[in-house]
């Protein structure tokens, strides 16, 4: 093994760090049109931190963020790249990718059965970031959450905040994270769902019931980056 092949694998040891998520229940709302839904979630797997620009460096050979650090989430990246991505990684990773498009189409196909990673659904990111709870926020936003208060208009390094009960960190605040689902197809096309609030937003903006979206392919911006999620 290079040198080479040893980073890689001592680095994906410690970013890739996935929690089982058990199955459950979510109801989630749409306060633009109030509409309220509710969705089953089966068991799956999710990163314990957003996905770094060190790992993102080493799959893609890409280093895109606007502020500059290893252990800082890549940020300034579209949906598209963010499933670029998985599926690099999961075909570094000896998995199948979850992804597959023709490049002279609009038309993303995803595979639900593949073992590769992906990003979570929506509803999966909701249930996922309350672990438990009932409110607006998994805990006091200063212990949480790098936000427009606290982050001195910047990113900051990954799992420095108190995590959920489900061991997740950062899932309010520091970046907004891209999920995969389509947000109104009747009403905005193909745009894709994101969540979670950044370093830039107000106290209201990061909680974990807020829903904002974004054209997949051309947006991407400082305070927007993505976690990966896989099938069990």
């Amino acid at each position: 093994m290079n040198q080479d092949s040893i980073h890689i694998s001592n680095n994906k040891a410690i970013s890739l760090q996935m929690v089982e998520i058990p199955q459950g229940q979510i109801t989630l709302r749409d306060d633009r049109i109030k509409h309220i839904w509710t969705a089953n979630i089966q068991p799956f797997l999710m990163a314990k931190y957003l996905v770094t620009q060190d790992l993102y460096l080493e799959i893609t050979q890409d280093s895109p963020s606007t502020f500059k650090g290893n252990k800082k989430p890549v940020e300034t990246v579209s949906w598209k790249e963010a499933i670029v991505f998985c599926n690099l990684l999961s075909e570094n990773s000896g998995l199948t990718p979850c992804y597959s498009w023709n490049n002279n189409s609009e038309e993303i196909l995803f595979d639900s059965k593949a073992n590769g990673y992906r990003l979570p659904t929506e509803a999966e990111w909701e249930y996922a970031c309350k672990a438990g709870t009932t409110g607006i926020r998994y805990g006091e936003i200063d212990t949480i959450a790098w936000y427009k208060e606290n982050a001195e208009k910047t990113t900051q390094d990954v799992g420095t905040k108190e995590p959920n009960a489900y061991g997740l960190y950062d899932m309010l605040g520091n970046v907004w994270e891209w999920c995969s689902d389509i947000y109104d197809e009747t009403v905005y096309g193909s745009y894709r769902t994101i969540r979670g609030g950044g370093w830039y937003d107000d106290e209201r903006g990061c909680m974990a019931t807020n829903r904002r979206r974004s054209h997949p392919k051309s947006f991407k911006i400082d305070d927007l980056g993505f976690r990966l999620a896989r099938n069990l």
